[in-house]
């Protein structure tokens, strides 16, 4: 008895001596329509003409995808304008900052006022809302809060940030632009891997930071 409830674990549908001969019967039937069906000129046809296809849209796939990598690569061997991106200081501030005078800090930091602004300065510890424009010194930008549509608030002089824009934008004033030239020791230590399109920041190399000083958050101040 023990034999039978093992025989009817493994096969469920195997009830009696009737259903085994059903069952075999069954199975002959499958294993001739499956030959038959493997055999079968118009299917074998259909299965090659298939994969033919497959193979084919593949192929041609694969070829629009170089050809699209290709014809950008191309356009860029050809000269053509990149795509502008928004800045904080334009052609004509380029010029007219040729002009500005340098100031040098003790630390080593430089900068270039575009606009003094006519509000506070941040005291130590509170919280700015700025926005800026981040370049390696060839003018490649890297990051930058007006690509992402946001002012970028942080503590200032707490090291939530750079020590070079910390200490950069502590001595400017609320409506204020500024050109920072900022050396390796005050930049990125471990350096910024590149993100796509974007050229790579190395280990303590200096970087060049355009920065607006928009408001001071939870500081009262008249404007003039």
């Amino acid at each position: 008895m023990a034999s039978m409830s093992t025989s009817a674990l493994l096969l469920p549908l195997a009830a009696g001596g009737s259903s085994n001969h059903h069952n075999k019967a069954r199975k002959n039937s499958l294993i001739t329509h499956c030959s038959k069906t493997r055999h079968s000129p118009e299917l074998t046809w259909v299965e090659g003409s298939t994969l033919s296809l497959v193979k084919r849209r593949n192929v041609i796939g694969l070829f629009l995808g170089l050809s699209f990598v290709l014809d950008s690569r191309d356009a860029q061997a050809a000269g053509l304008p990149p795509e502008e991106k928004p800045k904080l200081c334009d052609d004509a501030c380029e010029k007219e900052l040729e002009n500005v005078p340098m100031v040098t800090t003790e630390s080593g930091l430089q900068y270039k006022d575009i606009k003094v602004g006519n509000g506070p300065s941040p005291p130590v510890g509170f919280q700015v809302a700025a926005n800026y424009v981040a370049m390696v010194p060839s003018g490649q930008i890297f990051d930058s809060s007006l690509e992402k549509g946001q002012l970028y608030i942080f503590r200032v002089g707490s090291g939530q940030v750079i020590k070079g824009l910390d200490e950069g934008i502590l001595s400017m004033k609320v409506g204020g632009k500024r050109r920072l030239y900022i050396p390796g020791s005050l930049a990125f230590p471990k350096g910024l891997t590149s993100a796509p399109g974007r050229p790579r920041v190395a280990p303590s190399s200096p970087v060049v930071f355009d920065v607006s000083l928009e408001y001071i958050p939870g500081l009262d101040y008249d404007e003039e």
